[in-house]
């Protein structure tokens, strides 16, 4: 009897054994010809909002899980500096354009002065001239009747040279005239360029002014942060009457529009990820439902995985970081939850 039960046992035990063995080795057949898979966790595009001015928080107007919309108020800051600072440089705005009107106004008068004193010098050269031309025919008229002698009567010689003194004197006083009335224009030429210069670096200091003004009304704007977009209030990090200082983050929302899942695949699967490639995503909040993405990008560089093992299997081990976008209009992936990615029609 115990014989039998021996052959029984010695039958028994190698014909599970290699059952055994059969069902692993189909197992990992089918396992290796399954789409390439892994697992990842759903991230959303942070947005960390924050203000370029130091102020006291007046309102917190966000809440945490809070849906808003592109625009909406999130914290409001007292900003009391900022729009004095603001009305300072419109006053001073105000100054400098007045200060500029009144410089371009001068220049136009010098402008003005410069060309009719050029005008009046050319008058006057005029003159002179035509009084030089009078002066050369009385003196040409005085030689000849000279030249004539008793022939001509003595009165007539008399009011010939009479004339030509006369009209040298008067050619002489026009000259002098134009040559005072030139240092005149020059000047008048010295004062229109002085006042234009003067009008150009008071259209310097109004677009000075103007600038202070951008600058203070960009400032004032930063005194209420609002949303760039479309996203939930992740969390907030102030609290009313607390003081925020330059750069520091008030609020950090996150946009659920897209979200991305990074997994890993070995280096021997590597091939079946390629960009743009489809992608079905499963979420354990979802059992019943597959989110279609893409992949976005193929990491160039291998990794060693897992990372918080350090067993030399694992260490030698060596994957690929592969990034999935998935499009995700009604926000029910949310950021940290766990997913499984396929790729399908990939084999390994």
């Amino acid at each position: 009897m115990k014989s039998k039960r021996k052959v029984v046992v010695a039958i028994i035990v190698p014909v599970t054994l290699v059952v055994l063995l059969g069902l692993k080795l189909h197992a990992q057949g089918r396992v290796l010809h399954e789409p390439a898979s892994g697992s990842g966790t759903i991230e959303g595009t942070d947005i960390h909002m924050s203000s370029k001015v130091a102020a006291r928080v007046l309102q917190v107007q966000a809440r945490r899980g809070q849906a808003v919309e592109a625009g909406a108020l999130l914290v409001t800051l007292d900003c009391t500096e900022p729009r004095a600072a603001l009305a300072e440089a419109e006053a001073r705005v105000r100054a400098a354009r007045a200060q500029a009107d009144a410089s371009r106004a001068q220049a136009e008068a010098a402008k003005r002065n410069q060309g009719a004193a050029a005008a009046a010098v050319t008058a006057a050269r005029a003159q002179a001239s035509s009084l030089a031309d009078r002066r050369d025919a009385a003196l040409r008229q005085a030689s000849r009747l000279e030249r004539l002698g008793d022939d001509a009567t003595l009165s007539s010689r008399d009011q010939s040279r009479a004339e030509a003194e006369g009209l040298r004197h008067q050619t002489q006083s026009a000259g002098a005239q134009s040559e005072s009335l030139g240092a005149q224009a020059r000047a008048a030429v010295s004062a229109w360029h002085a006042a234009d210069a003067q009008a150009e670096a008071a259209a310097k200091l109004v677009a000075a002014a103007e600038a202070a003004i951008a600058r203070a009304n960009l400032l004032v704007g930063e005194c209420e942060v609002r949303a760039p977009r479309a996203a939930i209030v992740d969390d907030i990090f102030v609290e009313v009457g607390e003081q925020s200082l330059p750069g520091l983050t008030l609020v950090r929302l996150v946009d659920l529009t897209n979200v991305k899942a990074t997994f890993y695949l070995p280096n021997a699967e590597l091939s079946a990820a390629r960009p743009a490639a489809p992608a079905i995503i499963d979420a354990d909040a979802w059992p019943q439902e597959h989110f279609l993405g893409t992949v976005a990008t193929v990491s160039a560089t291998a990794e060693f995985t897992p990372r918080n093992i350090q067993t030399r299997t694992d260490r030698d081990r060596l994957v690929y970081a592969i990034e999935v976008r998935v499009s995700n209009p009604a926000a029910r992936l949310r950021p940290g939850m766990p997913v499984q990615v396929t790729l399908p029609g990939t084999g390994r």
